[in-house]
């Protein structure tokens, strides 16, 4: 159950990490908002999922849902690059993510 809080805390951390661009250095309410409640959905789980697994793995976990998901929809949303060495970088993430669940007993 720890690892599903997991994930759902670092689709969260897209949620707020893409909510920022939107918020225009939150100058913009409802996205304001949308944003704040997504760090706070995403700080709680994350708490939740580390009474059960350890902190540095579901740190590092968290964060690499957040940057590979966040970097994902920056191609898709905002028009950022997609260059190969690029995508090749973001899969190592998801690399480390794999990995840490396979030796972390998941």
């Amino acid at each position: 159950m720890s690892w599903y809080l997991l994930i759902l805390a670092g689709l969260f951390e897209i949620g707020w990490a893409i909510g920022l661009e939107y918020s225009e250095g939150f100058s913009k309410p409802v996205p304001t908002l949308g944003t704040a409640v997504a760090i706070v959905a995403s700080m709680v789980l994350l708490a939740r999922a580390v009474e059960d697994l350890p902190i540095g793995t579901a740190y590092a976990v968290w964060t690499g849902i957040g940057a590979v998901g966040t970097a994902s929809l920056g191609v898709v949303l905002f028009d950022e690059p997609a260059s190969p060495l690029r995508v090749a970088f973001i899969g190592l993430i998801v690399v480390g993510i794999t990995g840490l669940h396979a030796v972390s007993g998941g």
